[in-house]
């Protein structure tokens, strides 16, 4: 310790000084920090506040968009739903008339003529005009009714030049032949000049108008003529029951297409689903909504994508109020509305990103203005911190001065303290209040800390050395109560060694120093062994008390009773009379005849025994279960008897076995014991129960033992 003009360097008084002055340190840390930390807060604030801005008009923008957004897509939505339902719907109509037509024609066939239908003539290009066409393999003279069917021309034509929409109108025979009516003659001819071998049975409208039975509507189809997209609506004509015809019209839809396609220049498209979930119109070129011939099309339900399956189903429905739905990693407003002539629907689509547009272009000219605002605010900012820091050096050559005085007039009470503390030992424990130390401030409180702590010391070793002694006199007593509990149960092993007709072990592990289980066997003369498998509700010293109540009751009345549930009824009589704590046991007791093997047993709501025939497995025996022993006097129990042959065993356990518990919660369980039971053939009483308590310890591992574990075997040599 260093002494430089009246002032100690070393020891308390320079750890005094040092804390004062990292206090003074602290604080001063503590102001610039919160200067600078409110400088930055109060940029921040500035900063969220701009952001918040942002924000807000990035929210407002959205919403009044999507409101925009919500009214005219509903709207349009359900215009463009109207207009095509009501083309459909015209389709629906003029296929409806060519099939009544035809089914009229059948019905009175034989108030018509045949006539001659002419096939394709290129020269009629342009005219509206009726042609023959056939499948290559078919000769359309061998048609029984493609003259009947000519009658119709006149009405098709008229039907065709009737209509902006129809690319065609057709009847086709099941025997491959087909009347069609429209302007293109030439294109039924292919390059060469020969006709175009057209599969007629085979086209989609064909066999879906077939397979359905009434109108149909294909996907989107290449016309087998001109190669163009479209679709077809056609239905089935029947005489008698039997297929006659299929009639149907052929329409391009240019006008739905060109609209579909011209939609995309809003900042959105429109697009056309049929029942199947096929894209039929969309001016998408790739993705979910791309438009596909029957061929490739995909069921846009099935793609993984439940919103969007929902959405798709409920627009077939009603009309959809606005979604948004994600689509192809992109957020998608959504609106439909169904085409009901067709059990279609129109998809009104627009991505959310375009409506932020208009959010984003104020925001960069918010930004312009905010930041001018932030570069006047950081310049004053700059200014202020080198004040604080001017400040921050002043405080700290007072604060220094101040600690040099304070700590030289703390220091000598302290010193003197440490003095006499440093010399309190062996027996002089006592620490007195001094003159020195009436201070009338802290260092006086810690002084008549140190004399009260100094009294209680010496009474807390006085305490503790009387508390020691008593805990070694109940450890002694303990451990001589563990000791007289195991002498009382049969633990000398081979038990009967004169007795070679069976052979018998138990064991009992108990969950404390002494435990509630017990077991006990004896014999009650030269032909009858009693057996006795129990748990005693509780643990510790009062449940032992009890197990050994129990097992004597037990003993003295298998004395001079021979009927298990006689004794057991006895016992229970006994153990009810003073049973003022309401404690209670499950016991098992078997008497078992040597001569015979046979045992008689009674179950005072124990564990059920586990019996396994010579050579075959272990199984539970369900018997009947009595009420526990101590719980209701009077009680009655029934016998049951159980007969063992030669290398028969039994095994008795109490619940400690099945309900063993690992770190896990689980339980060792009824299966798990089987098990374990019969890992081994044919071992021996020791080395059955050996074996489940390795099975139970190894499934238990580090988990602490929750209750009593004790197991009997018997087996019949």
């Amino acid at each position: 310790m260093k002494k430089i003009w009246k002032f100690k360097f070393g020891g308390l008084q320079q750890k005094i000084i040092n804390l004062v002055i990292v206090t003074i340190i602290a604080v001063l840390a503590v102001f610039g920090a919160v200067s600078v930390y409110q400088g930055r807060q109060l940029k921040k604030i500035v900063g969220d506040a701009s952001s918040e801005q942002q924000d807000k008009i990035n929210s407002i923008s959205e919403s009044t968009m999507e409101q925009v957004v919500n009214k005219t897509l509903i709207k349009s939505t359900a215009e463009q739903a109207y207009i095509a339902n009501d083309m459909f719907s015209d389709a629906i109509k003029d296929v409806k008339t060519l099939q009544n037509l035809a089914a009229g024609l059948f019905d009175n066939s034989a108030s018509f003529s045949k006539r001659d239908i002419p096939l394709p003539d290129k020269s009629k290009n342009g005219t509206v005009c009726e042609q023959l066409l056939h499948e290559s393999s078919v000769d359309p003279k061998n048609s029984e009714y493609i003259g009947l069917i000519g009658n119709m021309s006149g009405m098709m034509e008229s039907l065709y030049s009737n209509s902006k929409m129809l690319n065609s109108c057709f009847v086709a025979l099941p025997d491959g032949t087909c009347l069609m009516v429209d302007d293109r003659p030439a294109d039924k001819y292919d390059s060469s000049g020969n006709l175009v071998d057209v599969p007629i049975r085979q086209r989609p409208w064909y066999t879906g108008a077939v397979s359905k039975g009434d109108v149909f509507f294909t996907d989107i189809e290449k016309d087998a003529f001109t190669g163009k997209i479209g679709i077809v609506c056609s239905a089935p004509v029947y005489h008698n029951g039997k297929l006659v015809a299929v009639v149907g019209v052929d329409l391009f839809l240019d006008t739905m297409a060109q609209y579909v396609e011209s939609s995309v220049e809003g900042g959105g498209y429109i697009c056309v689903v049929n029942e199947k979930g096929h894209v039929i119109f969309s001016p998408q070129k790739e993705g979910t909504f791309k438009a596909e011939t029957s061929d490739k099309a995909q069921d846009i339900r099935n793609i993984g994508n439940k919103e969007l399956a929902d959405f798709v189903n409920s627009s077939f429905k009603d009309k959809t109020d606005l979604k948004t739905i994600t689509v192809d990693d992109k957020e998608l407003y959504m609106s439909a509305a169904p085409i009901n002539s067709v059990g279609w629907s129109i998809i009104s689509v627009v991505e959310k990103q375009i409506t932020k547009q208009p959010a984003k272009v104020m925001v960069d000219e918010y930004d312009k203005v905010n930041k001018n605002a932030q570069d006047v605010f950081n310049d004053a900012a700059k200014k202020s911190e080198k004040t604080t820091l001017v400040m921050i050096i002043v405080i700290f050559l007072l604060g220094s001065g101040s600690a040099l005085f304070l700590a030289n007039r703390i220091v000598k009470p302290v010193e003197h303290m440490t003095k006499r503390i440093t010399e309190i030992g062996g027996d002089d424990l006592e620490f007195k209040m001094e003159k020195i130390y009436k201070t009338k401030d802290e260092i006086e409180i810690l002084a008549q800390a140190f004399e009260t702590l100094s009294a209680r010391t010496r009474k807390y070793i006085n305490t503790i050395t009387n508390i020691t002694k008593e805990k070694e006199r109940i450890k002694t007593e303990l451990e001589l109560a563990t000791k007289i509990q195991a002498d009382m149960l049969p633990n000398l092993f081979p038990a009967f060694p004169d007795r070679p007709e069976f052979d018998i072990y138990a064991t009992m592990n108990p969950a404390k120093e002494v435990g509630g289980d017990f077991y006990d066997f004896f014999l009650i003369d030269n032909d009858h062994l009693a057996i006795v498998m129990a748990d005693v509700s509780g643990k510790g010293v009062p449940a032992a008390l009890f197990m050994m109540m129990s097992k004597i009751l037990v003993n003295n009345y298998a004395s001079i009773c021979s009927s298990p549930a006689k004794i057991l009824e006895m016992t229970n009589n006994a153990v009810c009379m003073n049973n003022e704590e309401g404690m209670f046991v499950t016991l098992w007791l078997g008497i078992l005849e040597i001569s015979t093997g046979t045992i008689t047993a009674a179950n005072a709501g124990h564990e059920y025994p586990a019996i396994r025939r010579n050579n075959g497995k272990f199984a539970l025996h369900i018997d009947k279960h009595g009420f526990v022993i101590g719980g209701f006097e009077n009680q009655k129990y029934s016998e049951y008897k159980i007969k063992l042959e030669k290398g028969d065993m039994m095994f008795l356990y109490t619940d400690g076995v099945v309900e063993a518990t690992n770190a896990e919660n689980e339980l060792f369980g009824t299966e798990r014991m089987l098990k374990a039971l019969n890992e081994h053939y044919d071992p021996s009483p020791q080395q059955l129960l050996s074996g489940v308590k390795r099975k139970v310890d190894e499934f238990v591992g580090d988990a602490s033992q929750f209750d009593d574990l004790t197991m009997l075997g018997l087996k019949i040599q």
